[in-house]
């Protein structure tokens, strides 16, 4: 959740100036630091959850991707050494195959891995990201209670 300025301590206004914001260094200018998108270097920095959750999706969903393609692979080559046997071209067929299969079956493995990992990443966002908001609103409503 993001604070408004009206919600901070009159110090903490002139700080962050009017409206209070967040931005990266590389966000000014028309197209800042959001790849081109609409919006703009004026928009509040924005990362908890959704980035890193959705490239985790995206990761899971290759992995799924490459382990359907090794088991295409597998019908596929069925029944070949049976109906080709003592042809050079079968040996070099299934060295060829064998590799590809180490090939993709790296590529599914990475993709859990890195899965696991941008999952990991998207909670603890959320987490400090919660724990951010509970602290700025701790302060403010003490900040206007001593007053």
């Amino acid at each position: 959740m993001s604070t408004r300025t009206t919600d901070l301590p009159a110090r903490w206004q002139e700080l962050f100036g009017e409206p209070a914001a967040m931005r990266l260094a590389s966000a000014d200018g028309p197209t800042g630091g959001n790849g081109g998108g609409g919006g703009g270097g004026g928009e509040d920095l924005a990362h908890a959850g959704g980035p890193w959750s959705k490239a985790a999706v995206a990761a899971g969903e290759l992995r799924i991707t490459t382990a359907e393609g090794l088991g295409r692979m597998a019908a596929a080559h069925e029944g070949v050494e049976a109906g080709t046997a003592g042809l050079a071209a079968t040996a070099a067929l299934a060295a060829v195959r064998a590799s590809w299969e180490k090939r993709v079956a790296a590529v599914r493995d990475e993709c859990g891995s890195v899965q696991s990992a941008l999952r990991n990443v998207a909670r603890e966002i959320g987490e400090i990201d919660e724990n951010n908001r509970l602290r700025f609103s701790y302060l403010v409503t003490h900040r206007d209670a001593s007053k």
